[in-house]
């Protein structure tokens, strides 16, 4: 089960592809949500605020080892779409042994620095510990995560959106009802709830591991085409470590924005977490179209279609400016309904909402700017422009920085929480001018190899 996207209408590819993506990364996120509801409604706020402490240094490391999974895997998509079935063999058997490397580094990296980095955070002294065992827990188990992203990536990269699908709905069910096994009946705390997914994950990477070897042989490498092939690997680390760097980047810039968020206290970071899952539930479709723009234009690159790039970006920026809109009727509108799913105490939920609303209300006035750097990042990272699109990341830093230190002396939330909203503008801006700059530079190098 495959997708040639070099040929067809743009539109037709794209919604074929990004809805089964989309329903994928829902599941994802709901039971992720489903940890923070079961947190918050059997170990209370204060656990659920350890989680949610977690959240951008958790992305900071999951994000660098899912960015070079990714960047690895766009490779692929170019060798499948110039009809390089040697090359596709070779990409798919390098990017599994520098993910091996990779996974093996970040897990050690990471147990040195967790605890140095959730003091500069400024982590509240009541959540520390749990915090702690929280993303501890988490990071062990990085290799699962980023196999099922490595698998997962190569299908997609050939077209196949719909079985990465299948393993994740299977796996989000196994999650929900492992985190209920280990907070509610076993005791585990927070550290259940992070237990949970890793398992889950780890049981996704395997499903999809084994269909590739039954099922996609155009993704089995043979006997004579394993080991690391230097070219692909120069190609592959140049694509995926600057994805790295990027959502490395974009993290770094988070972290400063919660750390100005925990100096507001339990409260304020226990209603900007649960504010922030359903905003991350919403961000899905973003998440999703990315995938599908890094394929589309992977594969047509590859076949050197400059002018199928071109259709296909700005369909999908139109899929997503609608898609936007309806995000931020969501967030604007439905919120108060939405949070008592995280507490079982009214007063609780009073207390909370004031601070949800205000990241709500200001965030979503930016979704359309946050869905074009998905779009156009994609895009740039699949004509084999790394370092060009991690630009974006820095640009995304820049304006965290400077509205997240701006709160932190003036004391405003308000501020700290729109740092979220003023970086996805300023990049967003910035890289559709990268994106046009970019395809007028691949068109030319097409035309010159004609």
């Amino acid at each position: 089960m495959q997708m040639d996207m070099t040929k067809g209408r743009p539109l037709g590819m794209l919604l074929r592809f990004v809805i089964p993506v989309f329903i994928g990364n829902l599941f994802q996120q709901l039971y992720n949500m489903v940890d923070t509801i079961i947190v918050g409604r059997v170990l209370g706020p204060e656990a659920l605020a350890a989680v949610g402490s977690t959240g951008t240094l958790f992305f900071l490391i999951l994000g660098f080892s899912g960015g070079m999974s990714t960047g690895f895997t766009v490779v692929t998509s170019q060798r499948f779409g110039a009809g390089d079935e040697e090359g596709t063999h070779r990409s798919v058997a390098t990017g599994i042994l520098l993910s091996l490397v990779t996974a093996a580094v970040l897990t050690v990296v990471s147990s040195i620095i967790l605890r140095p980095l959730l003091r500069v955070m400024n982590t509240p002294a009541d959540i520390f510990e749990n915090a702690y065992r929280y993303v501890s827990t988490i990071c062990r188990g990085i290799v699962a995560t980023m196999f099922y992203n490595l698998f997962s990536s190569y299908l997609r990269a050939v077209g196949n959106s719909r079985v990465p699908l299948y393993f994740l709905i299977f796996s989000s069910c196994l999650n929900i009802v492992l985190d209920y096994t280990f907070i509610a009946f076993l005791g585990m705390g927070t550290m259940g709830a992070a237990f949970a997914t890793v398992v889950s994950q780890g049981i996704a990477a395997m499903g999809c591991g084994v269909y590739i070897l039954r099922k996609m042989p155009v993704l089995t490498p043979g006997r004579g085409q394993w080991g690391i092939d230097k070219a692909l690997a120069s190609a592959q680390i140049g694509i995926g470590l600057p994805m790295a760097l990027q959502n490395a980047i974009t993290s770094s810039g988070t972290i400063i924005m919660q750390s100005a968020v925990n100096l507001f206290g339990s409260l304020a970071v226990a209603g900007t977490t649960a504010a922030s899952k359903v905003h991350m539930l919403l961000g899905q479709g973003n998440f999703s179209m990315g995938m599908a723009v890094s394929t589309y234009v992977g594969q047509n690159f590859g076949a050197k279609e400059g002018g199928r790039i071109r259709e296909g970006v700005k369909t999908a920026s139109a899929i997503m400016c609608l898609y936007s809109l309806i995000g931020m009727t969501v967030m604007n509108f439905f919120l108060p309904d939405i949070l008592p799913l995280f507490f079982s105490d009214a007063s609780e939920v009073a207390a909370l909402l004031p601070w949800a609303q205000t990241y709500a209300r200001i965030n979503s006035l930016f979704y359309i700017p946050l869905a074009m750097i998905f779009i156009y990042r994609g895009a740039i990272q699949s004509c084999g422009y790394g370092v060009r699109a991690m630009t974006m990341g820095l640009a995304e830093l820049g304006a965290r920085m400077v509205l997240a230190f701006t709160s932190m002396a003036v004391g405003s939330y308000a501020l700290a929480v729109a740092a979220d909203g003023a970086a996805w503008l300023v990049a967003g801006v910035y890289g559709i001018v990268l994106y046009l700059f970019t395809m007028r530079g691949v068109e030319r190098n097409f035309q010159a190899a004609i």
